[in-house]
């Protein structure tokens, strides 16, 4: 039911934007979806509170309770803070913006609400939500109607319920939205399931988890999912986060608030390389999505930096920047999992081959997937999945290499996706064989995984491409001899031939009876 009214919305909202551009357009909507989620949650807990208040007037015999303190009291910011739920001024509620949504002056009622829930939340305040309602260049009376179709998502007076609906929409959008921006859209959303495949395999459950590049934030929503789906709680991680587009980062702050979730995406946003957030941080947990081939990164400040234990990265590609960065950020224990183009994974231009050599030799190199093609909006660049680790616990000397290249489905002419029951196969065979299974034994399976010592690896020069390694999938013998098989395909191809020439001759007639002659 949630699907249909998902599709159902996104038609609509679609129809509404008229010639505006996809990448002004989300802002308006993703921004109304935020304002009416903090509206519901609010209205939610004030529900919730009037029947407890009502509760404890009847356990007491306080029948004459005033009415306007029991107002008063409802008005206490605190009951909503301790329940992390935003404290939203009167004027800003839902249904003040939904009572004006036919007036001209609706797009300012909207901006001057963003207003008042910032002053009165100091994370939003922080980054600092996008206002840009008032100068909208939407035809008349269409930012109304997104408005009241907006007023349709949520339903039920617990938070928890108006949560879960009005994220999933959210998520929703902005998936449809970086499908209808292209190549763009893969500035601020990874496909979900090439997220759920980092996540299930890193296995996020405590701790400080760390996204360098963090877009809309999807990392961290599919970490507090895996989190609530293996029994732990909303709060058992720390977010932090960085990004350097203005836009996408108040996106991201949105997508957090909206599922209660706490988060620091840094004072600004800004470069990670030359303006690190965090340069303190030891995460647990690191999963990111970095743009690709990056080629105009380098700053003369990063010179000699600290990060880059393995070698310098050359200034013409940012990819082996992306990996030191992260290692250099890891806790001793902690692992991290980053998306990569494919080249990543061979290529010894400048200085990558000696840093992936430097890399492997170190033992950090843990988990190298190869992707399906066609899994992202914005690039057919084939892609990889790198997982990296300070300290094995488990199989030191070895790196397990996964083929996952045959195993997408595709969802659409262009793209395709990872199934959940192919997500759970691979984080399956990693858990496995790092000996998290519950004891059951890893064994290669030619043609999809196999356990690869490092001096093998150094015989191949160290590159980490999984179809070097896993060999061919193994093909079922049906016990033909050979020369039977080959005398049936012989037989079998000289029909298909004569078949052929049959039918050319037929062609040939028929177009010389309309006067054409070859």
């Amino acid at each position: 039911m949630l699907d249909d009214i998902k599709k159902t919305l996104w038609a609509t909202a679609d129809k509404l934007r008229a010639n505006m551009d996809a990448a002004e357009y989300k802002h308006l909507v993703l921004g109304l979806i935020f304002l009416k989620y903090v509206s519901d949650t609010f209205a939610a807990r004030r529900a919730e509170l009037s029947r407890r208040f009502a509760d404890e007037a009847d356990e007491y015999f306080l029948h004459d309770c005033d009415d306007e303190l029991l107002a008063e009291e409802l008005e206490d910011r605190d009951y909503y803070r301790e329940v992390n739920v935003f404290w939203v001024p009167e004027a800003a509620r839902w249904e003040a913006i939904r009572a004006a949504a036919k007036q001209t002056d609706i797009g300012k009622r909207i901006d001057d609400a963003l207003v008042l829930i910032e002053n009165e939340n100091a994370a939003l305040k922080k980054v600092g939500l996008d206002k840009r309602y008032a100068r909208a260049e939407l035809p008349d009376g269409k930012l109304g109607e997104l408005v009241d179709l907006v007023s349709t998502i949520g339903f039920g007076e617990e938070a928890s319920v108006a949560r879960d609906v009005l994220g999933q929409v959210y998520e929703y959008f902005l998936g449809q939205f970086a499908s209808a921006e292209g190549k763009k859209g893969g500035q601020f959303y990874t496909p979900a399931s090439i997220v759920k495949t980092l996540v299930a395999v890193l296995a996020p459950h405590h701790g400080k988890v760390y996204d360098p590049c963090c877009g809309s934030g999807g990392m961290f929503v599919q970490s507090e999912k895996f989190i609530e789906a293996h029994g732990g709680r909303i709060g058992d991680v720390s977010i932090y986060g960085q990004e350097s587009n203005p836009t996408t980062w108040r996106l991201a702050a949105m997508n957090l608030a909206i599922r209660g979730l706490d988060f620091n995406l840094g004072k600004e946003p800004a470069d990670t390389f030359t303006r690190n957030q965090h340069p303190d941080l030891r995460a647990d947990y690191i999963l990111a999505n970095p743009p690709f081939n990056i080629s105009d990164w380098w700053h003369g400040s990063l010179e000699g930096d600290p990060r880059w234990v393995y070698g310098t990265p050359p200034q013409g590609n940012a990819n082996y920047a992306w990996l030191q960065h992260m290692l250099h950020h890891l806790k001793a224990n902690g692992r991290a999992g980053i998306v990569l183009a494919n080249g990543s994974m061979s290529s010894s231009q400048n200085s990558e081959g000696d840093i992936r050599r430097a890399m492997v030799e170190a033992d950090v190199v843990e988990v190298m997937i190869a992707l399906p093609g066609q899994l992202f909006f914005n690039t057919q660049i084939p892609a990889c999945l790198w997982f990296l680790v300070k300290q094995k616990p488990t199989r030191k000397g070895e790196v397990l290499f996964i083929d996952a290249r045959k195993l997408g489905r595709m969802i659409s002419r262009v793209q395709a996706e990872l199934t959940d029951e192919v997500i759970a196969r691979i984080a399956a065979t990693v858990a496995t064989w790092r000996g998290e299974a519950g004891g059951e034994t890893y064994a290669d399976i030619p043609g999809y995984c196999r356990s690869v010592p490092l001096a093998e690896i150094a015989e191949h020069g160290h590159v980490l491409t999984p179809g070097r390694y896993v060999g061919a999938e193994a093909v079922e013998d049906d016990d033909e001899a050979f020369a039977d098989k080959m005398q049936k395909l012989t037989e079998k191809l000289g029909e298909q031939m004569a078949k052929g020439a049959e039918l050319d001759a037929l062609i040939r007639q028929k177009l010389g009876r309309l006067g054409y002659e070859f």
